[in-house]
């Protein structure tokens, strides 16, 4: 029950993000609602299809597809109350990708698939939502750089496995996990901590100007 009720507080607050992504786009209602719900539940969709768990999650259940085309338009009406207060849709969106993450798992652990695809689908969940969206909006993928986002999502799904093979409950486990995935998620961006990033460009653009000298030299 705690785990429905956070699952529809996090589709909410990713289908309210995804609408102003598309508003930025000057999309119409029609563009607005499905990338509300593409963010929303893309991911869910996306591993279903993967696992092959039909049907998928908003086909059992299509008041997800309500609740996310409701938030997306009714974002349009709040924009601007949306956008100031920011801090409460990433708090929103950390509890969210918590519970994709869990969830994710727990899919996979209910078709007896191996520890190592239940975390894979566990960044699925989380992730492809976000993917989906900034693809369809032709923005830089956010969940690739910078932040931790994946990582938390890989971070979730290890801890509320590992406290499952200690014979937790289920439901201290699913306690643990958001409490943790949470907190790791909040430090990481007040902290602004984030995985090395590699860089190629700039030795790529460094090896061109030697080739180009070299055939300066050459003549």
């Amino acid at each position: 029950m705690l785990l429905t009720i956070l699952y529809i507080i996090g589709i909410t607050a990713e289908a309210m993000t995804g609408a102003l992504s598309a508003g930025r786009r000057n999309m119409d209602w029609f563009g607005v609602m499905f990338v509300a719900s593409i963010t929303a539940i893309g991911g869910g969709t996306v591993r279903d299809i993967i696992l092959g768990n039909h049907p998928v999650g908003w086909i059992k259940h299509p008041e997800y597809i309500v609740i996310t085309c409701v938030a997306g338009v009714f974002t349009t009406l709040i924009a601007p109350w949306v956008a100031r207060n920011h801090r409460l849709f990433i708090t929103l969106d950390s509890i969210g990708l918590i519970v994709f993450s869990i969830i994710g798992t727990r899919v996979a652990i209910d078709m007896g698939l191996h520890p190592l695809i239940c975390v894979i689908a566990a960044i699925v969940t989380g992730v492809f939502g976000g993917l989906l969206r900034d693809f369809i909006c032709r923005q830089t993928p956010l969940v690739l750089h910078k932040e931790l986002y994946a990582s938390v999502a890989l971070f979730a799904s290890c801890l509320y496995l590992t406290l499952l093979y200690f014979a937790i409950d289920d439901s201290l486990a699913i306690i643990i996990t958001l409490i943790a995935g949470f907190s790791l998620r909040i430090a990481a961006l007040k902290f602004s901590w984030s995985l090395p990033v590699f860089s190629f460009e700039v030795e790529q653009n460094q090896d061109l100007k030697t080739g180009d000298k070299s055939k300066q030299n050459k003549r």
